[in-house]
């Protein structure tokens, strides 16, 4: 099959690499099938495209109808992010409320749920990240740092392990598996924590490769030095530089060349190491094969955006208190004969760069750049061997963009709705809603799948970027588990929309958080 895919991919056409390799180099290494979705960027090549669901296209999908819901309980953490893995009838993901559930697809049913206290009882076990299954067992992270993998059938407990003790270390980073080891980034939020008289900072931002058996760390590469004293804060404080570059997005893995691509983000004090880079790394030993850094300075703590900050934003005189990190998932696609590795920046810009070389190919500004990175892209882009599709955030408004992968010119671009939030559920509270694309995008045959702040899931046509079909999910629900929970933003932190199965699943319950006095939901769809 390998032989036949490179042979396709050298007929000199926009040749989607994921297409030919669905279901034969998978992330679940051949123990899943084409309709499933084992993990975040759904493939090894992270193209987020469903390609074998043929079973919902634009003619049909105004027929799509709630299949079932499932409603978290009310805590005092009540956001749903962790986008769910499905791979043949199971549905894995993750909630608010320290515990990861494995469910029927079609119809909710419980299957098992693990209690992620059984291992870490800090209130920040809860997950975050999206799973992904391979090899019988199920993985991911929560938000102190903790990773774990899971039976798939029972959700006893293989293994876990502590991938970070600093005190505010978390795992966003959805991982990937490849060759019996499992890839994932760990990220920090020491500088949104501490206030002035915190001693910030002091993490170091990396990626790591773990045995998938044994959880054992194979290899780990930092993105900063090992942050040392530098002096004081105004405050007396001290403080340590060069900091942060944490690894939030997930990775993504060529197999015909071993190389694992992620971004990074920016410093939290101090400016050094590979913040606001896409790495190129050599997945069996770590090694840098190329280092492309799109930001020439960022340095950027919560502090910059609170009255009178000088002397506690490191950035603040020269300009450089930017928040741009690379926090989208890369995706590798092919153009001609060559192939290239894109991904999207918070600052609005899309980078392509020559897989192999790391030579800028072409880039294209779509959000707007801003302080803070809200105006550009966060999560990730979708590619379904035609087109690459890429949302940006609270862009005024956030659109959803068709870009041709060749040259990254527009094919077509549609506004986040205008009356988003004057309808439904967000129509009913004034003031908290914005035209915002929060999740990474998703596509599958014909169609482009993207939430918003809004509250409301839509499906475009992928050929002109219409609007097809809108559900909105800021409502009361009843769920399959007995209680009742409510809609809000669609999730961000890559909790897009997952296509698997004839089958449509997506998460509710970010920010801005909408009135309730229940929990979050998960909801799915099917014709």
């Amino acid at each position: 099959m390998l032989s036949r895919a490179r042979k396709l991919l050298a007929l000199g056409a926009v040749v989607a690499l994921t297409v030919p390799l669905t279901g034969s180099v998978s992330v679940a290494e051949r123990s899943t099938s084409d309709g499933d979705w084992a993990t975040w960027q759904k493939d090894l090549f992270g193209s987020r495209y469903a390609a074998a669901e043929h079973r919902i296209n634009a003619r049909n999908v105004k027929d799509l109808k709630l299949k079932w819901a499932f409603a978290y309980p009310k805590t005092a953490n009540s956001i749903a992010r962790s986008e769910p893995a499905v791979v043949g009838d199971t549905i894995y993901f993750g909630g608010s409320d320290g515990k990861f559930y494995a469910r029927h697809a079609k119809t909710g049913a419980a299957k098992w749920e693990f209690a992620l206290a059984s291992v870490n009882p800090a209130e920040r076990a809860i997950v975050w990240d999206g799973p992904a299954v391979s090899g019988g067992k199920v993985f991911f992270g929560d938000a102190s740092g903790y990773f774990y993998a899971l039976d798939v059938r029972t959700g006893a407990l293989k293994w876990s392990s502590r991938l970070d003790a600093h005190p505010y270390a978390t795992v966003t980073s959805s991982p990937i598996v490849y060759k019996g080891r499992v890839y994932v980034g760990v990220s920090n939020s020491e500088n949104s924590e501490g206030g002035r008289d915190y001693p910030c900072c002091t993490f170091r931002g990396h990626i790591d490769a773990l045995d998938a058996d044994t959880g054992k760390l194979d290899w780990r590469y930092y993105t900063v030095p090992q942050p040392q004293q530098v002096g004081t804060w105004p405050s007396g404080a001290a403080k340590y530089e060069p900091s942060g570059v944490g690894v939030w997005s997930s990775p993504v893995i060529d197999p015909f060349t071993g190389t694992l691509y992620v971004g990074t983000g920016q410093n939290y004090s101090g400016s050094g190491g590979d913040f606001d880079t896409l790495l190129a790394l050599d997945a069996r030993t770590g090694g840098v094969r190329w280092k492309n850094q799109v930001t020439k300075a960022d340095t950027w703590r919560v502090e910059c955006t609170q009255p009178d900050p000088a002397g506690y934003c490191p950035g603040l005189a020269d300009g450089t208190a930017l928040d741009y990190d690379i926090g989208a998932t890369p995706n590798i696609f092919r153009v001609g004969h060559r192939t290239l590795v894109g991904v999207g920046q918070k600052s609005g810009v899309y980078h392509v760069f020559d897989a192999r070389t790391g030579e800028v190919v072409w880039r294209r500004q779509l959000g707007v750049a801003a302080g803070g990175g809200t105006g550009g892209i966060q999560w990730g882009s979708s590619y379904d061997g035609k087109r690459l599709y890429i949302a940006s955030y609270n862009a005024k408004p956030g659109t959803l963009f068709a870009v041709n992968p060749a040259n990254g010119d527009l094919l077509w671009q549609t506004p986040n709705p205008a009356d988003g939030c004057t309808t439904g559920g967000a129509g009913q509270n004034p003031g908290r809603c914005t035209l915002a694309h929060g999740p990474a995008a998703t596509s599958s045959p014909g169609l482009v799948w993207e939430g918003s702040n809004d509250g409301k899931l839509r499906a475009y046509d992928s050929a002109n970027g219409r609007v097809l079909w809108t559900y909105d999910t800021v409502r009361t629900f009843t769920g399959v588990n007995g209680i009742e929970g409510s809609g809000s933003a669609i999730s961000g932190t890559g909790g897009g929309a997952v296509i698997a199965n004839g089958m449509v699943y997506v998460q509710s319950g970010y920010w801005p958080q909408y009135p309730s006095d229940t929990g979050r939901v998960l909801l799915a769809f099917s014709l």
